[in-house]
């Protein structure tokens, strides 16, 4: 079959995901990709000769001090959009409109190719660990304090990719489903995480998607642990060590080798570390983005399940108590065991199938929304 297959740009981890289920479509299928942000850089060096790769405009979030900033996010995307953002996009249009004509579109909550399978009456495949927030329900107790933030995220991640023929949803927790064509699959994990064998270790894996946490460093020194550091410091092109805390330059196989022999690890609530830390047996402390909802879920999930904590701030006091639990995680992560990579695949396989010759998806039914 043909697929166009899109990729939201914001976040790697959708970059992440997508890497490995494209190296498996591209065995049966001819596959062109459309990607926007750092997320095309990342597909596009690991493309090989049977992949088309090909960079879209597509919108950016911009966070300051671990919080979303709503009015500057929209001055930036207003901005790139109309400095060339909408007239590359409208090129991309209509030149696989022509050259590559697709059959059917596999989207992991990007628009651009959800949009062209609309208008070309193309069946729709979604893969990613967002429609969690719209299509299942969660307990209030999840919910406490966010039900405003929580409605909010709904009606967005609703929109995002409305009416797709199947939903395949990637988590490590598993609230009811109540909406039909879904289904929920463990997380897909990249080859490096699935090879790396964990082992106890003394170190706590930090990493810190900005860079203004000035208090960070100083209640890590306070646990008197080695803490290895990702993020803080950008523009490292070698470690810097201080005491026990060492600020590292990002490095895949470092990140994994941390990873796998972190006694903890301290991050925010993104779904592809986390899941990652889940499989390998790593006990988390995350502290979500501020006004990030699918973040407050995923790091909220985590503790109930005891995998770990969440924490709406870092302090010396919640980090001190997550160090003091960390036996209590280790035992209740013992148990989990996972094979995301082959269930998506299989899910995946069954939905193209299907969708041969089949229009886009139906419309919602309101009786289960």
């Amino acid at each position: 079959m043909r697929i166009l297959y899109g990729v939201v740009g914001e976040g790697m981890g959708h970059a992440i995901r997508s890497r490995v289920v494209l190296d498996e479509l591209v065995k049966r299928h001819d596959v062109q990709v459309v990607v926007s942000g750092r997320a095309h850089d990342y597909l596009a060096q690991r493309a090989g000769e049977h992949l088309r790769v090909r960079k879209i405009w597509g919108f950016t979030i911009v966070t300051e001090d671990n919080e979303v900033r709503s009015f500057r996010t929209l001055l930036q995307n207003v901005r790139g959009a109309v400095t060339g953002g909408w007239p590359r996009n409208v090129r991309a249009y209509f030149d696989l409109a022509q050259e590559f004509q697709p059959e059917v579109v596999i989207s992991d909550f990007e628009s651009w190719s959800y949009l062209f399978a609309v208008n070309h009456r193309l069946p729709v495949i979604s893969i990613d660990n967002m429609q969690i927030v719209n299509r299942c329900r969660h307990a209030p107790e999840i919910l406490r304090g966010h039900e405003a933030d929580f409605q909010i995220a709904r009606g967005v991640v609703k929109a995002k990719v409305p009416g797709a023929s199947r939903y395949l949803i990637t988590t490590f927790f598993y609230p009811p489903v109540r909406k039909r064509r879904t289904t929920l699959h463990p997380p897909v994990l990249r080859p490096e995480i699935l090879s790396a064998r964990a082992e106890p270790g003394g170190h706590l894996l930090v990493y810190q998607t900005y860079t203004t946490n000035a208090e960070l460093p100083d209640l890590l020194r306070k646990t008197g642990l080695e803490c290895r550091i990702y993020g803080l410091r950008r523009d490292l092109q070698a470690p810097v060590r201080e005491g026990k805390l060492t600020y590292l330059p990002f490095s895949e196989q470092g990140f994994v080798d941390d990873l796998r022999t972190a006694r903890g690890v301290v991050a925010s609530g993104g779904f592809t570390l986390m899941g990652e830390a889940v499989y390998l047996r790593r006990p988390m402390l995350a502290e979500p983005v501020g006004k990030q909802f699918e973040q407050i879920l995923n790091a909220r999930y985590l503790e109930s399940l005891g995998y770990g904590m969440s924490a709406e701030e870092i302090t010396e006091q919640r980090l001190g108590e997550f160090l003091e639990r960390i036996p209590d995680f280790e035992r209740n992560l013992a148990g989990y065991s996972q094979d995301g990579n082959r269930e998506v695949m299989n899910a995946l396989d069954e939905a193209l199938e299907a969708s041969r010759g089949g229009p886009a998806g139906d419309l919602e039914d309101p009786s289960i929304a």
